[in-house]
């Protein structure tokens, strides 16, 4: 409930502060500029925003609201022999919307394409899909640009028991993007520059700067770019007056998330008109990114609001630490990047009394405060969860049996001295360390065993001691 009421204060204030922001913006305006000068602007500048709505928060929209279809889960859930069905899904979809779209489905290794092709799902050739899926993000943005350039939109689906079924994408051509961009160049004089993280040339309304083949052009290359200090180079070009191709120009600069990407707008100025133009164009660009940017605040707010019901679900409520199902994707996913790993079970000694002795609220109390512990002495590269009962398990990503043996003996020599109360009773506590390795990949079960067996040797050995056990090599 706490959430639901964040959430809604989020996009009141969100909300309140848009409004205070465009009224403050329209007083500026109005004292500066005539209301009719400033109406013909504005109307100029309107169609840069119908462009970023309609070409790129549309297909987003679109793609979130498909994601949830029942037909699309039951398909990709059980997609054997049912490929007739999802190209006709798809080809459905595409005439609907006039967007491309496909499914890559996990369980058979294919994608699907709404124009009826089908590409084998093989690692190592195709990149993008086994990226995507070991990124914890569910959905991703991007552009390709080669011959026809598309924008990109890729979701990954999951069942009722979140069982990850492959990606739904959606792909927009965005010819007709560069098209209505020389349009509307022609008709009010300004040049669009969108560029990547990288300062690679996505989009523009300059045919000269349009990318070739499979290379893109970088800003770097620009001579109006080169010519720029190295401090002006680092900081931001917004409100710039620089000469280009012979005219003075104002150059606003914009930030597009969660595409991640940078738009220029460049406008030509006549010199008696300078000043005007520039507290113009200051105020609308503005507006535009307040207006863009409470489209993407909002959808922040709604995938944050999503991550923090997915937290729910991934952590221990009594502990507040990872539960044993997060802990063993975090296995899985060490694994899958190839990194060596430490696993340590750890297991209070003489849990049981406890229990029987002061109450399971007591015991209760024991845990959460054993896992405090435990969570504030390990490194930020570990990773610590509850494993059931009285057990703990700890990932040491990229450390060795030797060195783990001995950061656990600091836990343990730590933990022993810990005194927990519990109201009016006072408890000493200590536990028992199994630790095993792996430095190649295999199969946490494997793991796991050696160290119980490290951990039923920590027992046998009187408690409150580190033991350490191998993987046995076939």
């Amino acid at each position: 409930m706490n959430i639901f009421r964040t959430l809604h204060r989020s996009i009141l204030i969100l909300f309140a502060v848009v409004v205070i922001s465009i009224v403050t913006l329209v007083h500026i305006s109005i004292s500066k500029i005539v209301a009719e000068q400033s109406r013909a602007q504005q109307k100029s500048h309107s169609p840069a925003l119908r462009l970023i709505t309609e070409e790129l928060m549309r297909p987003l929209h679109i793609s979130q609201t498909l994601a949830k279809a029942q037909e699309l889960i039951r398909l990709m859930a059980a997609p054997e022999g049912k490929q007739q069905e999802i190209f006709a899904m798809l080809a459905r979809l595409n005439k609907e919307f006039d967007l491309n779209f496909f499914i890559a489905s996990e369980l058979n290794r294919e994608q699907y394409n709404s124009d009826g092709r089908t590409i084998v799902l093989e690692e190592g050739k195709v990149d993008w899909y086994f990226r995507y899926k070991a990124q914890p993000e569910n959905a991703m943005a991007d552009i390709g640009q080669w011959q026809n350039p598309q924008f990109y939109i890729d979701l990954k689906i999951y069942d009722e028991n979140e069982t990850f079924l492959g990606v739904f994408g959606v792909g927009k051509s965005l010819i007709g993007f560069t098209e209505v961009f020389g349009q509307y160049k022609e008709a009010h004089g300004y040049d669009f520059i969108f560029v990547d993280q990288n300062k690679d040339i996505t989009l523009t309304s300059d045919p000269e700067l349009l990318v070739q083949g499979a290379t893109f052009k970088n800003l770097t290359q620009l001579p109006w770019y080169q010519a720029l200090s190295e401090e002006q180079q680092a900081s931001s070009l917004n409100n710039l007056l620089l000469p280009i191709k012979g005219q003075e120009s104002l150059i606003a600069e914009l930030n597009i998330q969660p595409f991640d990407w940078t738009l220029y707008l460049i406008t030509p100025l006549q010199s008696r008109q300078t000043e005007i133009s520039r507290g113009f164009i200051v105020s609308i660009v503005t507006l535009l990114a307040i207006i863009f940017g409470l489209f993407l605040v909002i959808y922040n707010l709604l995938y944050y609001f999503k991550k923090d019901m997915q937290k729910i679900k991934e952590i221990d409520i009594l502990t507040e630490l990872s539960n044993r199902s997060t802990m063993t994707l975090k296995f899985e996913e060490l694994m899958y990047e190839k990194q060596s790993v430490s696993l340590v079970l750890i297991d209070l000694d003489n849990f049981k009394p406890i229990n029987e002795t002061h109450g399971r609220k007591a015991g209760d109390i024991v845990l959460r405060q054993v896992a405090q512990m435990l969570q504030s002495e390990i490194r930020n590269t570990d990773y610590l969860g509850r494993w059931g009962g009285e057990e703990f398990i700890l990932l040491m990503p990229n450390t060795g049996p030797h060195e783990a043996v001995e950061l656990c003996q600091s836990l343990c020599k730590k933990l022993s001295a810990m005194t927990i109360t519990t109201g009016s009773t006072s408890i000493q506590i200590t536990a028992s360390f199994g630790v095993s390795f792996t430095a190649i990949p295999r199969p946490m079960s494997e793991v796991i065993s050696a160290a119980d067996d490290a951990l039923f040797s920590a027992k046998r050995d009187g408690r409150n001691i580190v033991r350490m056990e191998l993987v046995k090599s076939e």
